[in-house]
């Protein structure tokens, strides 16, 4: 990841913390707490793809694996966020912006659907029973709602300040280099010997091709040889 991304994503994902933390933790509704962090996660995976959003989650995860009031085992929703941001980076539009609201809310959906069952997996694997007196189904249904309400404040604003601070996009070109990003730069074009400069002549015309000046040997020597015949 490029520095602007890293700066960014640490200073939306510290907001996101200190929000969930002082504010929605504070609220007391029923079931599960809204979780600002994973939708800011999903937000940026969703704009820098799955390698970024993997990155993110993990970092996203630890830190609120250390910070307080947790009560978890550390790494344990480190583990569940950087696969959720890995997944979502998998739904990343490849024009980079989102033409519609669905596929965002499928994306919401299924990760606090996921997040929610990873957390309490890897929390029965290690022997970690924080939460275990609420309900995994009420904990579904209620992450999920509160999630769906939050998503559409949180995760294009999220996008649309990645984006805009993306000031040196890679755009891969169809056969998977980076011609557009070496064309803008000046760099050498796809197609052309190392060494040959655009526009000289390379002794290869369309109208000859290749095999132009052999064949034009073979032509006047079946010629020469049909005189010698007569």
């Amino acid at each position: 990841m490029r520095l602007n991304r890293i700066v960014l994503s640490a200073f939306l994902v510290v907001i996101a913390m200190v929000v969930q933390v002082s504010v929605l933790a504070r609220l007391h509704l029923p079931g599960a707490v809204p979780d600002l962090l994973l939708l800011t996660v999903l937000g940026l995976a969703l704009t820098y793809g799955h390698v970024g959003g993997s990155l993110v989650g993990f970092s996203a995860g630890l830190l609120a694996d250390l910070a307080p009031p947790a009560d978890h085992a550390v790494g344990r929703y480190a583990l569940v966020l950087c696969v959720v941001g890995y997944a979502a980076g998998l739904a990343k539009p490849e024009s980079g912006q989102l033409r519609t609201a669905v596929g965002p809310m499928l994306v919401v959906i299924g990760a606090a659907v996921t997040t929610t069952l990873l957390y309490a997996g890897v929390g029965s694997l290690v022997g970690d029973t924080a939460g275990a007196h609420v309900g995994v189904v009420k904990l579904l249904f209620t992450a999920t709602v509160y999630d769906l309400l939050l998503a559409p404040f949180v995760v294009p604003v999220v996008m649309a300040l990645a984006r805009r601070f993306d000031h040196d996009p890679i755009t891969e070109d169809a056969s998977g280099g980076f011609g557009t990003r070496n064309r803008s730069r000046g760099g050498p074009r796809m197609g052309l010997r190392p060494g040959v400069r655009p526009g000289t002549r390379t002794g290869i015309s369309p109208q000859r091709g290749l095999f132009g000046r052999a064949g034009k040997i073979a032509k006047t020597t079946s010629m020469a040889r049909g005189g010698v015949r007569r």
